[in-house]
């Protein structure tokens, strides 16, 4: 059975992720960024899901810059998407700002009918 997806008016854009210069390109570091009031729409049913994002990553030129991303993610607030098109988008479209050498992104999804789910996406390979 194929479940359609209900979108927003305007999909998330990655054109407002803003971005910095590796203070250190030479140096393999991770960084660890968690938003623990994530917010996106279940295209089922309209109604909210809740999680905490973790991303993770090894920078190689670039980072991304924190204000903008919580901008970013906040675009997800009304956009009707699975858990899965959620988490996958949110690494395609920071993979594509900052270029890392390695990300990772954790989306762990609150309960919803007793069943958590937690989605685990990874671009690359730790170094």
């Amino acid at each position: 059975m194929v479940l359609n997806q209900v979108t927003s008016m305007s999909d998330p854009s990655k054109d407002v992720l803003e971005t910095f210069d590796n203070p250190y390109p030479q140096r393999d570091y991770v960084i660890d960024t968690v938003a623990p009031e994530f917010t996106s729409m279940c295209p089922k049913t309209g109604q909210p899901d809740f999680g905490t994002l973790t991303i993770s990553y090894v920078a190689d030129q670039k980072c991304y810059e924190l204000k903008s991303l919580k901008h970013y993610l906040q675009q997800f607030r009304n956009h009707g998407a699975f858990y899965e098109s959620v988490t996958n988008m949110i690494l395609d479209d920071l993979v594509a700002v900052t270029e890392p050498r390695w990300m990772k992104i954790e989306a762990a999804f609150t309960p919803r009918g007793g069943i958590r789910t937690t989605v685990i996406v990874e671009h690359g390979k730790q170094p």
